[in-house]
């Protein structure tokens, strides 16, 4: 009797002093959407009422909790400013201080996006150490989720809101980081970066199981021991772990878009890359409820893949798949880093390119900023007899070569399909005429479509990206099967 007495007299205890929780990501320093109707959610007894209280409107809102103890709210955001703070009471009073309103960004992707500003392993960041010394802004708040893999869906992420200062943006994603600092030095508001990325990862493991169903060649019944054997590799797994929390159960944390980097674990199956990406957006934005939100992407920098391993495919094809998302779905855009690669270590040192080329997409399309300039892309070609005269879109300013008046990175082939290095390469205006003494009636051209090289096709200070001419299929390489470390290749 006396035991019984104690377990009820301590049952009693955890009700009384039971608090309201709340997701990692509700917390002091966060930042929310601005002039938006912006969702906040946690858990309490069930059916308990909850109060939340704004203080930039001093509203107050009362809510019940479900059975399952989950409440939620939404409450209207002003214009960007702060610091202010917002009370949730079932009793106890849970206070959260120093919440911004301003411009919010999920940051995702692979090793390239997850990428420290501190580097990795003998792999560092240019320029980090001279960022950390002037890095510290107030107003630019970062939340780093940490990794995690799962077949059931996730209500939480692990991670803290910090202000951006050295110790918080050398533990921070490098690319993001650059691309909140130019958002924070053009827009001058608050901006808050959620960074869900894990290195390694492909494509399918950032999509719910549904939106694979119309891809064959992706696993439709994964288990317990896929997840356990593949992590960031396995379909659904990091959309369940790792954006799922941000998207429960109907409600979603406010943003004004997503930025990307992503690619490499998928060059061996580029041949889908394009509808899989595309198919990936538009499903984000159907569980987001926001509409065709901005969604902008790096295109994977050159790598010499044909020395590693464990890739099949020369990876200027899956280049070339993620140059199409643009054109598959709206408010979409590619940055370039055809300048930026090195040749035999997959992750590049410039991140800072990388950050502040997506903030210039973000900045033209979403923030409608002008005088910015605009990367230009292959539109189409026209043969005159010897001679292969290549036309761009976008390129009102006019196509350059980066190092002189000409380029190594073109090439020709005719009828056999066999290229050759072009002899004569020059430009006029927004033309690239290409000439090749070997092949006396070209058919096809291609530019630096190869796992490694120098980008040196420029506009208006941008890269151009690896383009051909043909649509030719290509042939595998000859390797024995897939193999190997994607984010650590042999």
């Amino acid at each position: 009797m006396r035991k019984l007495i104690c377990v009820i007299v301590a049952l009693i205890g955890i009700t009384v002093n039971a608090k309201v929780r709340l997701p990692q990501f509700f917390s002091d320093n966060m930042v929310l959407q601005q002039q938006t109707e912006c969702n906040l959610w946690g858990w309490t007894e069930p059916g308990k009422k909850v109060q939340v209280i704004t203080s930039w409107d001093k509203k107050s809102h009362i809510v019940s909790a479900r059975k399952d103890g989950r409440f939620g709210v939404t409450v209207k955001t002003p214009k960007a400013g702060g610091p202010y703070s917002i009370i949730f009471r079932d009793g106890d009073p849970v206070i959260l201080n120093n919440v911004m309103i301003g411009e919010v960004w999920i940051c995702s992707g692979q090793s390239n996006m997850e990428m420290l500003m501190k580097g990795y392993k003998a792999q560092p960041v240019e320029g980090a150490t001279e960022e950390l010394f002037s890095c510290q802004d107030s107003e630019l708040r970062l939340f780093y989720a940490k990794r995690l893999a799962s077949l059931e869906p996730q209500q939480d992420l692990k991670g803290t809101w910090k202000e951006a200062n050295a110790a918080s943006v050398r533990e921070f994603s490098a690319t993001a980081y650059y691309f909140g600092k130019a958002l924070r030095k053009a827009l001058g508001v608050p901006v808050g970066l959620i960074c869900t990325a894990f290195g390694g990862s492909a494509c399918e493991a950032w999509m719910n199981a549904d939106w694979l169903k119309i891809f064959p060649k992706v696993n439709q019944h994964v288990t317990e021991a896929d997840v356990k054997k593949l992590q960031q590799r396995c379909p659904t797994a990091l959309y369940n772990g790792q954006l799922k929390p941000l998207i429960y159960d109907g409600a979603h944390y406010g943003i004004r878009g997503a930025i990307w980097y992503q690619g490499e674990d998928n060059v061996p199956r580029y041949d889908y890359y394009a509808p899989l990406m595309a198919r990936m957006i538009q499903g984000w934005r159907e569980d987001w409820h926001q509409g065709d939100f901005p969604f902008y992407y790096c295109q994977i920098a050159p790598f010499a893949y044909d020395e590693t391993d464990w890739a099949l495919y020369n990876s200027a094809f899956l280049r070339e798949q993620q140059e199409k998302v643009e054109s598959l779905i709206p408010n979409c855009r590619m940055a370039v880093l055809m300048d930026t690669g090195i040749k035999n270590v997959i992750h590049p040192r410039k991140k800072r390119l990388a950050g502040e080329r997506l903030a210039l997409l973000a900045l033209s399309n979403t923030y409608d900023v002008k005088g910015l300039p605009d990367f230009a892309k292959y539109k189409e070609v026209e043969f005159k007899n010897d001679t292969a005269v290549v036309a761009f879109d976008r390129s009102k300013e006019w196509v350059y070569f980066e190092h002189g008046s000409t380029s190594d990175n073109f090439e020709v082939a005719g009828n056999d399909k066999v290229f050759h290095p072009a002899t004569k390469v020059w430009v006029a205006r927004n033309r690239v005429y290409v000439v090749c003494d070997d092949v006396k009636q070209p058919v096809a051209v291609r530019y630096a479509f190869k796992d490694w090289a120098v980008g040196d096709l420029m506009h208006d200070g941008l890269p151009v990206s690896s383009f051909r001419t043909d649509d030719w299929v290509p042939t595998p390489r000859t390797k024995a099967q897939v193999k190997g470390d994607y984010n650590n290749p042999k």
